[in-house]
């Protein structure tokens, strides 16, 4: 069913392959800043497609389905793709910010595979407010660390170091979603490991 909020929905999953696009030249500051811009329309949507749906009364089997999908989709996009062109490589650790990134991708299928687990046998685990906070941090960010490539001289300086602030404001905020990632992951495994026998 086709409704508003699902077409939201939807417009989220299809733009991500244009923002994969925009984000594969690291150089390519007006590419960056418009794969910004298309990021935040994508977290508008996000809000939007559920408040609607909500509103309207027209929540539906599709658009449960498809929204943490949708999310899902583009977050590991934009992990891997500012991964694969060094984006997440930060002063005093290098690359090992990579494995924030790689925290994150590993729960996401984890929680979708035990959520599928556990809807087989009916049992629900709803979204705790934690769990929340952890999407926040993330999807807070990855637009950071956007933001960071369309503002390449937007630097502060530290001792002989020159740190890029949204940039470092995006590491660091990665790290408190691995962080929660970790938290809310074990919450939701220790849940699922009452109904394995």
């Amino acid at each position: 069913m086709l409704t508003l909020p699902n077409m939201l929905t939807l417009s989220r999953i299809l733009a991500v392959p244009l923002l994969a696009f925009l984000l594969w030249w690291p150089g390519w500051e007006l590419g960056f800043g418009l794969a910004f811009v298309l990021y935040s329309l994508m977290g508008i949507t996000d809000y939007f497609d559920g408040y609607l749906a909500r509103s309207s009364g027209t929540v539906s089997k599709l658009g449960i389905f498809l929204d943490p999908i949708a999310d899902k989709i583009m977050v590991a996009a934009v992990i891997l793709v500012l991964t694969a062109q060094g984006f997440l490589n930060g002063p005093y650790v290098g690359d090992m910010h990579v494995i924030a990134g790689l925290i994150i991708l590993m729960r996401e299928i984890a929680v979708s595979g035990l959520r599928e687990f556990l809807a087989g046998l009916q049992v629900s685990v709803p979204v705790t407010k934690l769990a929340k906070w952890k999407t926040t941090f993330q999807i807070l960010s990855l637009g950071a660390l956007i933001l960071g490539g369309a503002l390449p001289r937007w630097n502060f300086h530290f001792g002989e170091l020159v740190i890029n602030i949204p940039h470092t404001v995006g590491l660091t905020t990665l790290w408190a979603a691995a962080a929660l990632t970790v938290i809310t992951g074990w919450d939701y495994l220790r849940v699922g490991l009452k109904h394995m026998d």
